[in-house]
């Protein structure tokens, strides 16, 4: 079987991978291979359609952690066809319109790749079949977001309305993941049919109230509720087709997603009923009375998104079928209406180069068809007849009029929505005739006229979908609508009816109460106040920025305690700690063995002697820094000889290659300090420092002697009997590594290379600088050049042997990888930096890249299969003259841990050995100030 929901949720993740990578395409190439993404993803969703639409669950399964619940699961019902084909249509719409927006100062490659990753995200989250699954994507897509909104990172707007939105989003996104921890310990699973089909267990549960806020908690970040809604107009910031995909179609809708996916779970009592429908209340009026006082057109619609938003909340909460309806076929209209207001109103901020309602006025002249487009979507957002948002509007007038609940809350729901369809068309009269009636435009810099004809084409689309929707609903969204409907409510879906007219009756009156009320109270307004000089603050984002300047003020206050610009005391927290921690887990059960003498030959105890003498050495000599450091590696060295004495030739070899590689660390960092530390004076510090050493080496060595002495069973032998006949290994320990423990190696390389990335970053400034480059050597070592040349040929045979035999013998890719990064280090070392690159040239951030890329793609190889993440797989192929060669697919991730261990450790050291050092620091008998003796030598005040 084909599959086809794995494609469909591959596309946008392979398309922005092929647009990020090559830099010879051209603009229109690049935008037209981001559209192939949603392009052939709708032609996959049509594929599914008639499945769907006849009532079938189509999914796909594979396995992941299945030890943890988690499966990598896939489904496609009604609801996330809906959802899908809206995050497609409108991000194919959106691509074609960003390639005429984009300056072509901006990147296309680097924002069509971030959109694809977002759209990807938003896909992966609407069609994940695994609560767990769904929440990965969930952070998946306020990580890409944020790459959007900030994507003029050389704004100021822009980058606090990025971090803004990650911090909101992404607590509410913790929160949400506790929520869906608790669920999936009630249900006993995290599949989202067990989750669906035990609605009444959940609601019985007595964790059902904490569940229920929690999963809450991130419905109303993710959706912009009160009192987290500030952050969303914050968030236009961003270039005009973010704002228009994201605030129609994807990241905002992401919460009322996830409320309408849980809706048969969690709804259905008073808990819910009160918190979903009173915030949805309150957003609803809150958005829609402040977008009638804004004067940046993105502003005002993103006020009105957050109306909408708390529209279709205040629905959902209701917790009635027929609500149910009214809030998915709302999500359809406001998807439609406002990209179009966004695109619309980036087409004049395009062609004015003003978003002001100010400084607007009158572009009905000079935009003849952008303002028809824009006057008919406004009339869809202020649910005017004929057109789709008055459906929609009806429908929720209908059940407001319709619920429940006696007394206060029906009088006060009743009122909301009325007052709401008032504001609605106010804001909604006001976005129109000062943009495009009145007087004006005013100090203009540019005579505006029509854009380039392909840039109207997506905000003609959907405007033709809100007049065709308005106009014969039951022809055009009815089958999408009673598809996502079934699917939420089964058997217990009522009968509707999608018409234009149903009489003269209460909610036509109400339609009709509110619009003229919406022109009236606009021109009343306008009358009393004088609306252009209205300006308004946020609260949201003042309460917002003082909370960030106290988390930053207590961490400075935290940081000035524990670490005060020294290591050493930092290192002193840092074991007290952990000596208390583990401290108090184990020692009230504790029990060392009798204590007993250990047979071993003279060899074993000389190498203990030795260990015992470097570690004295290296106390007697720690003043002393490059004898120190020779010491140190002594220490490693019989260390090496001990794990080669014990019989583990793998650990000797990496520790050995470690040991080689530190040295080299250690001595470009000592280019950058004295070559001694100054005496120490405090006595009692020695004291203290005595004691806490002595108690984490008896820690350390009495939970050493405990655990090689314990009489329990070890899992040791099942990996020897498992790993020749299941990983096609005789090397235990590498097939540990890269088969039985691959999923830990991958995370291990992963935090290797972001430190190797973390570390350029930070000394990419100073080494880009001419005068802070190093010029030559950093390190004078009395080794020949030539010699350090004729080393690499050499270490890359020793490193390629090593690789290729490490699945059978001592070996692999770690200890292959550290083999190369050594003839190259010393050549840094002795020749310099300027040398090696002009002769080499490596890409050090691309070979950590390729390496993390080649991991993963080995990884995921087995599932397209059914196999869990990372199996491995045996073929022995017959060559001429070779004979029978065994090859397993172990080695792809072996090559991945190769590339990334040599490119990350290069990395880091070519980046250490190029800087030049301060002349205070590296001066070795010059004087030191004072004032930096603390921070050079770690000497604590």
């Amino acid at each position: 079987m084909i599959p086809f929901l794995e494609i469909l949720l591959a596309l946008p993740f392979a398309m922005a991978l092929l647009v990020a990578l090559p830099r010879g395409l051209s603009r229109g190439a690049t935008a037209w291979l981001s559209a192939a993404a949603p392009l052939l993803g709708l032609l996959l969703l049509a594929w599914l359609t008639p499945a769907v639409l006849a009532g079938h669950v189509v999914r796909g399964e594979h396995a992941w952690v299945p030890q943890l619940g988690l499966m990598f699961t896939l489904r496609l019902d009604g609801l996330s066809w809906m959802f899908a084909g809206m995050v497609l249509l409108i991000g194919a719409l959106v691509i074609m319109y960003a390639h005429y927006y984009l300056a072509a100062k901006d990147s296309a490659r680097r924002f069509f790749a971030c959109l694809l990753l977002f759209m990807g995200a938003m896909l992966g989250m609407v069609l994940s079949g695994n609560l767990l699954l769904l929440v990965v994507f969930w952070e998946l897509t306020s990580i890409s977001s944020f790459l959007l909104i900030g994507f003029w990172s050389h704004r100021r707007d822009a980058r606090e309305g990025a971090k803004m939105a990650l911090i909101i989003t992404g607590a509410g996104g913790l929160a949400l993941l506790a929520g869906v921890l608790l669920i999936g310990r009630i249900v006993g699973s995290f599949d989202l049919d067990l989750v669906l089909a035990a609605g009444p267990i959940i609601r019985d549960s007595p964790w059902y109230p904490v569940a229920l806020v929690l999963v809450l908690l991130g419905v109303f970040t993710k959706s912009a509720q009160f009192p987290f809604h500030f952050w969303l107009p914050h968030a236009m910031a961003a270039p005009t087709p973010v704002s228009a995909y994201l605030h129609s179609a994807t990241m905002v809708k992401a919460g009322v997603f996830l409320l309408a996916r849980l809706h048969p779970v969690l709804a259905g009592t008073d808990l819910f009923f009160y918190i979903v429908s009173i915030v949805g209340a309150l957003t609803l009026l809150i958005g829609a009375w402040n977008a009638i006082f804004q004067h940046d057109l993105k502003g005002l619609l993103a006020y009105s998104t957050i109306s909408h938003l708390g529209l279709i909340t205040l629905l959902f909460g209701l917790s009635k079928p027929m609500a149910v309806v009214a809030g998915l076929f709302h999500i359809l209209n406001h998807a439609t209406f406002k990209a179009s207001l966004f695109m619309a109103a980036g087409i004049i901020d395009h062609e004015t180069g003003t978003r002001d309602i100010r400084k607007l006025g009158n572009l009905r002249r000079y935009l003849p068809f952008t303002s028809a487009l824009a006057i008919i979507a406004s009339l869809a957002m202020a649910g005017i007849p004929l057109l789709n948002g008055f459906l929609s509007k009806e429908m929720f007038f209908t059940e407001a009029l319709d619920i429940d609940q006696r007394g206060p809350i029906r009088i006060a729901m009743i009122g909301a929505a009325f007052l709401a369809g008032v504001l609605g068309v106010a804001y909604s009269t006001r976005f129109v005739y000062e943009t495009f009636f009145g007087k004006g435009p005013r100090g203009l810099e540019t005579m505006p006229h029509e854009p380039p004809r392909w840039m109207k084409i997506p905000v003609e689309i959907l405007v033709v979908l809100c007049l065709a929707v308005g106009i014969f609903p039951a022809i055009t969204v009815a089958p999408a609508l009673d598809a996502a409907a079934r699917s939420l409510l089964g058997d217990s879906l009522p009968a509707y009816s999608l018409a234009i007219w149903h009489g003269f009756n209460l909610p036509l009156m109400m339609s009709l109460g509110g619009m003229v009320g919406g022109v009236g109270l606009y021109l009343a307004l306008r009358r009393r106040l004088d609306m252009d000089a209205i300006e308004q603050h946020s609260q949201g984002r003042w309460l917002f920025q003082r909370q960030m300047e106290a988390v930053f003020r207590l961490a400075r206050r935290v940081t000035d305690l524990l670490i005060n610009r020294s290591v050493q005391r930092s290192l002193v927290w840092l074991v007290v700690a952990t000596l208390v921690v583990i401290g108090a887990s184990f020692l009230p059960e504790a029990r060392l063995p009798a204590p007993r003498l250990v047979n071993q030959p003279p060899l074993g105890w000389l190498l203990w002697a030795m260990l015992v003498a470097a570690v004295a050495m290296t106390l007697r000599l720690h003043r002393h820094r490059l004898l120190a450091v020779i010491v140190v590696g002594v220490a490693g060295l019989v260390v090496s000889l001990t794990f080669a004495f014990l019989s583990a030739p793998d650990l000797a070899l990496t520790q050995l290659l470690v040991e080689m590689v530190t040295l080299v660390l250690l001595l470009l960092a000592m280019n950058y300090l004295p070559p001694s530390s100054p005496p120490e004076r405090a006595r009692r510090r020695k004291i203290r420092d005595g004691v806490v050493a002595l108690a984490a080496g008896l820690g350390v060595g009495g939970l050493a002697y405990a655990m090689l002495t314990r009489q329990v069973d070890s899992i040791a032998g099942e990996l020897l009997a498992r790993a020749l006949p299941e990983a096609y290994g005789s090397n235990v320990v590498n097939v540990i590594l890269v088969d039985f423990r691959g999923f830990d190696t991958m995370g291990e390389i992963t935090v290797f290379g972001i430190a190797a990335l973390v570390v350029h970053a930070l000394l990419r400034r100073v080494r880009m600088a001419p005068e802070k480059r190093m010029p030559g050597g950093p390190i004078s070592l009395p080794v020949p050049a030539d010699l350090t040349q004729i080393l690499f040929p050499m270490a890359l045979t020793v490193s390629l042997y090593l690789f290729l035999r490490g699945h059978n013998a001592p070996g692999g890719g770690f200890i292959a990888g550290l083999v190369l990064a050594v003839p190259l280090l010393m050549q840094y070392v002795v020749q310099g930096a300027a040398s090696v690159e002009s002769r080499f040239g490596f890409n050090y951030v691309a070979c950590i890249g390729i390496g993390l890329g080649v991991a993963l793609a080995t990884g995921i190889a087995p599932m397209l299969w059914g196999h869990p993440f990372l199996s491995s797989s045996h073929v022995e192929p017959v060559l001429p003259w070779l004979g029978k060669i065994p090859l397993t697919s172990a080695i792809g991730f072996d090559i991945g841990v190769y590339l990334v261990v040599f490119g990350g450790a290069m990395l880091i050291l070519s980046m250490m050995g190029t800087i030049l050092p301060s002349r205070r620091l590296s001066s070795h008998r010059g004087t030191i100030d004072p004032t930096q003796r603390s921070k050079v030598t770690g000497e604590i005040h």
